[in-house]
């Protein structure tokens, strides 16, 4: 094996495409690289094709081509076969960057003279090439073409086998129809059988798909499920379920999704939990269903007089007349009372308890003022301590 084979391998670049078959290398050819160190030492062998004269000479024929401007520096040298070398320079041209500019020189046997055999521009690691040509059959992808689309025949192909065709024949024809319900040109193949259930059961609508996990059940045991025919029955149905995300797609069997016929959403119950009501009767206090209770065993005429003789204790002296003023009033209903007619028993109750419940009404709020008339001058003391503590500005 000579050094050029050896060059040829090296200065080539792969691309690698995907096809539906599988993968697809394509090898694209740079014979622009920089040779190896090995490759260089080999073309040094020859001291007449790698002098300095005949690198010279190499770049005056390149001035005859293009502008000698746009031949950069001198990068290397490549042996082709024996006796024959090519010289790289790089390119200065606008838009070629990476690409370089290649004088191929040669001599007879045991000549001293380099002869220029051929002139080019070839592309470097860096170039940019457009990508390799790939067939459309190895080109399409699964979604690329729409139903306005057509797609030119392909007589070769595997995923097909031939069909049935009529022979005119009207016995075998029948037969052929009815029964083994043929009656196309082709047929899938046992590949293309076995490619169309691959795909399907490792894409979207198969037992792996985001979400099938979650399942309560798998779409074998769904009425929303769709059998097929053929050889794909025991594996694959078509699911007629419009709330479905899959409706109208082929399924596996052991696919699932939550609007399975058959399962139903459990009861989550209410977002906050209900505690049942407690009631704490130790922190209970009874109270009085009566105004006499409530008053401590006092009749209201005992209780009204302490209650003046305690507002007189505690007002001013000139306010000492203003409780007497109102004696009279508050004993004029009872000074009437003997005239009126004595009430009936149920009528005499329940005003009782109405006097009472009034009574204790009143009890309340007079408790309530004196409440507030005992606190309020207390409240005034603390807030006039607050203020004297307070910091003065100067």
């Amino acid at each position: 094996m000579t050094d050029a084979a050896t060059d040829t391998s090296k200065n080539t670049s792969t691309m690698t495409s995907e096809t539906a078959a599988g993968h697809t290398t394509v090898e694209i050819d740079r014979p622009g690289a920089l040779p190896t160190a090995a490759q260089q030492a080999a073309a040094a062998k020859d001291k007449v094709l790698t002098s300095p004269d005949a690198i010279e000479a190499a770049r005056s024929a390149l001035g005859e081509i293009t502008e000698p401007l746009s031949v950069g520096r001198y990068a290397a040298s490549r042996q082709l076969d024996k006796r024959l070398i090519t010289h790289l320079f790089e390119c200065n041209l606008t838009g070629y960057r990476g690409w370089r500019w290649a004088v191929t020189m040669s001599r007879p046997p045991r000549g001293r003279t380099a002869t220029i055999c051929e002139l080019e521009l070839l592309p470097g690691e860096e170039a940019l090439l457009a990508p390799a040509w790939v067939p459309w059959a190895d080109r399409l992808r699964p979604g690329d073409t729409t139903r306005s689309d057509r797609l030119p025949r392909r007589e070769t192909d595997e995923r097909l086998e031939p069909g049935w065709e009529a022979t005119g024949e009207e016995e075998g024809d029948t037969v052929a129809l009815d029964e083994l319900d043929l009656g196309r040109a082709r047929v899938l193949s046992a590949e293309g059988y076995r490619r169309a259930a691959q795909r399907w059961y490792d894409g979207d609508h198969g037992p792996d798909a985001e979400g099938v996990r979650k399942a309560h059940a798998t779409c074998s045991t769904c009425g929303f499920l769709v059998p097929m025919a053929g050889r794909l029955r025991n594996t694959f149905g078509v699911c007629a379920n419009e709330w479905a995300a899959d409706d109208g797609r082929v399924v596996s069997l052991d696919h699932g999704c939550g609007a399975h016929s058959e399962t139903d959403l459990p009861d989550q119950g209410p977002e906050w939990p209900v505690a049942p009501s407690r009631l704490d009767e130790e922190a209970m206090e009874p109270l009085a269903t009566n105004g006499t209770d409530l008053r401590g065993g006092h009749g209201r005429d005992e209780a009204g007089a302490q209650e003046q003789q305690e507002q007189a204790e505690s007002a001013p002296a000139g306010a000492d007349a203003a409780p007497e003023e109102s004696a009279p009033e508050e004993s004029a209903p009872e000074e009437s009372a003997p005239e009126e007619s004595a009430p009936e028993p149920e009528v005499a109750s329940a005003s009782q308890r109405a006097a009472s419940a009034r009574d204790a009404v009143a009890d309340l709020a007079l408790e309530r003022e004196r409440h507030d008339a005992t606190q309020r001058p207390a409240a005034a003391d603390a807030l006039a301590q607050l203020e004297a503590s307070l910091p003065t500005r100067s």
